[in-house]
């Protein structure tokens, strides 16, 4: 075993931050330290948490991570923030609001980029996650930059997946977007002292209920809490709501291992090809002169982006032109 992957297994904060660090930025070396670490993981207990901007997402995560505290669980934080247009990286950086942890051992936090892949997991953040478990954290939480249709990605890492809404911004309507109501295994209607709390929580039971033959067959029928995570209200029922959740993993689903499961397995491993083999090709099609000559020949009105796309990936990958 490496010395890089050592010393991740062993605690070691700053070995830990640098893996990351190379993770995010595609530094050459990682995937050897990751495939060491992989046996090491799987023990974590991974808590995602999203919702659309302004919901309070990383006020609820600082009040989370201090009541595991003290219940002296150790906890590692991964905020999945938008992407510099300039640097790449991320734009918030560690989130000011958890600061008040950032002098305990017991808590890592790290903010990763999206690289485009908004409100959704790269691959770059399953690693982190993976970096964190092998580190011995007691629970990794996963907070992800926005929800929507499309961007439901955490669910195929988290054991327990946390839908946060406020009344007044139409989250009603946004929680109950196809496919956001399947992925939630706890809703929380934070900043619950504005006005339309009741009519937001009316909404969301009526969508859960109106799906009741899903819960009749045994299956966890997700919570609808109050919250006001500011003021740290409504933080500790969250806390028992997903003690529940993983008790029913643990002793009715058989599901505790969520990220061995064979649908997992299968949709990360094919993300992971798919992102290899994007690398690989495209390091392909732009080490040579032709990526640029075609530049050049569309600047020049020469050819179209299409026929120049097609006859700079059909050869990568082995298929004629013409």
């Amino acid at each position: 075993m490496s010395e890089v992957a050592e010393k991740v297994i062993g605690g070691d904060v700053r070995a830990v931050a640098r893996l990351i660090r190379d993770i995010d930025d595609g530094m050459p070396g990682v995937r050897q330290v990751l495939k060491e670490l992989y046996p090491s993981t799987g023990n974590a207990y991974i808590l995602g948490i999203t919702g659309a901007p302004g919901v309070g997402k990383s006020t609820l995560v600082d009040q989370i991570v201090n009541h595991l505290r003290k219940r002296d669980k150790t906890v590692g934080v991964l905020a999945v923030d938008p992407t510099s247009p300039f640097s790449g990286g991320a734009i918030l950086g560690d989130r000011v609001r958890m600061q008040r942890h950032s002098l305990d051992e017991g808590v890592f936090i790290r903010s990763l980029a999206t690289r485009g892949h908004f409100g959704g997991l790269t691959q770059s953040t399953r690693s982190a996650i993976d970096v964190l478990d092998a580190m011995g954290k007691d629970y990794i939480i996963v907070e992800t930059v926005g929800v929507g249709q499309d961007e439901v990605d955490v669910v195929k890492s988290a054991h327990t997946t946390i839908i946060t809404v406020i009344p007044g911004m139409g989250d009603d309507i946004q929680a109950i977007k196809a496919g956001i109501l399947e992925i939630g295994d706890i809703f929380l209607i934070n900043k619950a002292d504005r006005e339309g709390t009741d009519k937001t929580l009316s909404d969301l039971r009526l969508m859960i209920n109106m799906d009741h033959k899903k819960y009749e067959e045994g299956n966890w029928k997700p919570p609808i809490l109050k919250a006001q995570a500011v003021f740290d209200i409504g933080v500790k029922e969250l806390l028992e709501e997903i003690d529940k959740h993983n008790r029913y993993l643990t002793e009715f689903s058989g599901e505790r291992q969520v990220r061995r499961r064979e649908d997992k397995v299968r949709q990360e491993l094919g993300d992971m090809v798919k992102n290899r083999l994007i690398e690989e090709v495209l390091d392909k099609i732009t080490g040579t002169g032709e990526f640029d000559k075609a530049v050049e020949s569309i600047v020049e009105g020469k050819t179209d982006p299409y026929t120049a796309c097609d006859n700079l990936v059909l050869p990568a990958i082995g298929v004629p032109t013409g």
